[in-house]
């Protein structure tokens, strides 16, 4: 199974409201982004706005790697933008800044490519199991980012009080991955690590200056200037071991309570996840109603089971849940919420399988689904192609179609090949035989 292989692939459309107010400080738009995280499409609405990353606001983080529509807000000014990968459409003005609470769903378009006939034979028992179970509310391996690109949570540094390491991996660790000019901006603070006199050569390393400036003068407080970062995303630092801990926690939860016979792991950014195939209907019922915390030192626990699952995790890590702070650091905190264990995507539609042009000899599927928000897109693909994302699961060979047969001679081939081999010359001489006349 092939996800994203193209940009439209992918796509997501949010589904808003928002209270008009035509008076409103801020400027509602309509973000049209393609290949673009939203991060990336933010920082160029600000660069074109001029305008402070407190003055831009939006519901949520969209993938990176597809086409996406979503909600932003720009307080105090208007835009225009039409790029090719970044388009904003103006939909009127609020008095109150965006946030989550302003998507009511999600709505995905999505493309599985690189399937064998096995694969499509076996996705309508699969998609009947998501419809009577659900798919378990996991985060995905677009919250682990730091993960892939080889940086680790930094939070769980702060927490141990390795400043200094937690600002070398987000300020002077390039990713092997990365092609942008930003790995070069790390490369030469890599280079020259406390040479904070330095000017930074490379296009991008502006986006590093008050946490550069702040050394200048306090070349020792690492703490200090950690917290000159963007306040937005030291957050996801936070939320993105927060996730982990809640995948982990769930995960224990499922073997405990619906036994590891019932379940099956599938590979992602952080290791695997379990998803149940078989349940009865009380257990599923009651696991539909459920919900498993995301950690902090306020966490408090109505449910053994759940209590017992999520401080097993914390204990694998040395930790209590009062360790889950950042000494000296207020500003970076982990809040108590509760998530639910499993959603249920909405009007889930499964189209007929097509040859797939980008890989030869393999198929390819349409899905289409409804999600509510926070919850992975990429997770229900996963789930309802499982047995393809298995460890030690491999993609069978690739088949080749048969060489098509050569086409028959002509005429004059066939008559050129028989005096190639000398077949007419014998014939001749047979002939000639036959005629000769005996003395």
């Amino acid at each position: 199974m092939k996800l994203k292989q193209l940009p439209e692939d992918f796509s997501v459309s949010e589904s808003w409201r928002f209270d008009p107010d035509p008076r409103g400080q801020w400027f509602v738009y309509l973000m049209d982004k393609q290949k673009l995280s939203t991060f990336e499409a933010v920082d160029r609405l600000r660069a074109v706005a001029r305008v402070q990353a407190a003055d831009v606001s939006y519901c949520g983080l969209k993938d990176k790697q597809g086409r996406t529509t979503q909600l932003v807000a720009i307080r105090g000014t208007q835009v225009e933008l039409q790029d090719p990968d970044l388009r904003l459409k103006p939909l009127g003005r609020t008095a109150a800044p965006l946030s989550a609470a302003n998507t009511t769903s999600n709505r995905f378009a999505v493309t599985v490519r690189d399937l064998s006939e096995e694969d499509v034979a076996r996705v309508a028992a699969s998609v009947a199991e998501v419809r009577r179970i659900g798919v378990v509310d996991y985060f995905d391996s677009q919250r682990f980012g730091s993960l892939k690109h080889g940086q680790g949570f930094l939070v769980k540094e702060l927490m141990r009080g390795e400043h200094e390491l937690a600002l070398k991996n987000f300020l002077a660790r390039p990713s092997e991955l990365d092609r942008t000019t930003d790995a070069k901006v790390k490369q030469f603070w890599k280079e020259n690590w406390g040479n904070w006199e330095l000017r930074n050569p490379h296009p991008g390393a502006e986006r590093y200056d008050l946490v550069v400036r702040y050394l200048r003068k306090h070349p020792q407080d690492h703490l200090g200037a950690f917290l000159r970062t963007e306040p937005r995303w030291r957050g996801l630092q936070v939320f993105a071991y927060q996730s982990w801990l809640w995948n982990e926690g769930v995960k224990q939860y499922l073997r405990d309570v619906v036994g590891v016979a019932r379940l099956v792991s599938i590979r992602y950014q952080a290791g695997t996840l379990l998803f149940p195939r078989e349940l009865d209907g009380a257990l599923a019922r009651d696991l539909r109603a459920r919900t498993f915390p995301l950690l902090a030192p306020a966490t408090r626990f109505a449910d053994p089971r759940v209590e017992k699952a999520a401080l097993s995790v914390l204990g694998r890590e040395n930790q209590t849940l009062a360790d889950l702070r950042v000494k000296d650091a207020p500003q970076i905190h982990f809040d108590a919420e509760e998530r639910p264990l499993l959603v249920e995507p909405g009007k889930l539609v499964v189209g007929e399988a097509r040859q797939d042009e980008l890989n030869r000899g393999r198929l390819r599927v349409n899905l289409a689904f409804t999600l509510p928000p926070g919850a992975y897109a990429t997770l229900v693909v996963k789930r309802l192609f499982w047995w393809t994302l298995q460890p030690g699961a491999r993609r069978e060979p690739e088949r080749k179609a048969p060489p098509p047969p050569p086409p028959e001679p002509t005429r004059e081939e066939r008559v050129a090949e028989r005096r190639a081999t000398g077949f007419l010359a014998a014939k001749r001489a047979r002939r000639a035989a036959r005629t000769k006349k005996p003395k």
